[in-house]
């Protein structure tokens, strides 16, 4: 699967390979890409395209930075626990 971030003149972010918009307002989103997410933060956020059909979803907005995030694996509650 193809994964491709473009940022253009920070006003303007492409995401190639998404495959879920997780959580998204006008200062930050979360993006499911793959087995991992990505945190894009900024001001006046807004989503532009999103077609998760072709995988694509694209904000527009002042973009102040982006950044992969790990999924959280989830843990037995009887794990966490007995430590």
């Amino acid at each position: 699967m193809e994964e491709k971030i473009v940022l253009d003149n920070r006003k303007l972010l492409t995401i190639i390979g998404a495959t879920k918009v997780v959580s998204s307002t006008n200062t930050q989103a979360v993006v499911e890409v793959g087995d991992t997410n990505v945190l894009i933060c900024g001001n006046e956020l807004e989503v532009v395209k999103l077609d998760l059909e072709d995988k694509e979803v694209e904000f527009s907005g002042n973009i102040t930075s982006f950044k992969y995030i790990n999924k959280k694996e989830k843990t037995p509650l009887l794990k966490r626990i007995f430590k």
